[in-house]
């Protein structure tokens, strides 16, 4: 029961601090991940990739994923939930005073200043996901040989997935599922 309350607790948290959507989430599981033994920060990777291959949402896709493996269904649900909660009490609160500050130069400002912050935000949550997925950093540090740096499989499918996607601009989903073929085919994990 006690993790059910720091599941509701900690997503709760993200929903109301990560600005910016899914990816904005990241430092957030991170977090979670050193402090909780009920998710660890090997298993983020993994639901990034299912929660940017199934529909929703990443952020309810990943609170989902991870209250799921914590507490089963009831751990999904209680996850989601609470990393809705705080928009949707926002989003309520805003709708009824919207119309009277959105002309505000403060309220102006201060989405001018939240702008560059989920910006850093996100690109952090990208390098950390780039080098999770393409780097081999534990394998460099044990053999200290630049060639272990590289995980040149997934490098590999990076660059021919970049590649494609610029040449023959096809739906997203199509390279996702393109990527998941390749990643069970090779077992690039």
């Amino acid at each position: 029961m006690m993790v059910l309350w720091e599941l509701c607790f900690e997503f709760f948290k993200a929903g109301l601090f990560a600005v910016g959507g899914g990816l904005a989430t990241l430092p957030f599981l991170y977090d979670i991940a050193s402090r909780y033994d009920w998710m660890s920060v090997e298993s983020i990777t993994d639901m990034i990739a299912i929660s940017e291959s199934t529909p929703g949402p990443l952020g309810v896709n990943m609170a989902t994923y991870a209250g799921y493996h914590a507490y089963g269904v009831l751990g999904g649900v209680v996850a989601t939930l609470a990393l809705i909660l705080p928009s949707l009490i926002i989003i309520i609160l805003v709708a009824k005073i919207l119309e009277k500050f959105k002309e505000n130069r403060l309220v102006k400002d201060t989405f001018a200043t939240l702008r560059p912050c989920v910006t850093a935000m996100i690109a952090a949550a990208c390098w950390q996901v780039m080098e999770k997925a393409l780097f081999t950093v534990d394998a460099f540090l044990v053999t200290m040989n630049p060639a272990d740096l590289i995980n040149y499989k997934a490098m590999c499918l990076f660059i021919l997935c970049y590649w494609l996607m610029r040449r023959y601009k096809k739906h997203p989903i199509l390279y996702i599922a393109g990527a998941a073929v390749c990643g069970i085919v090779f077992q690039m994990a």
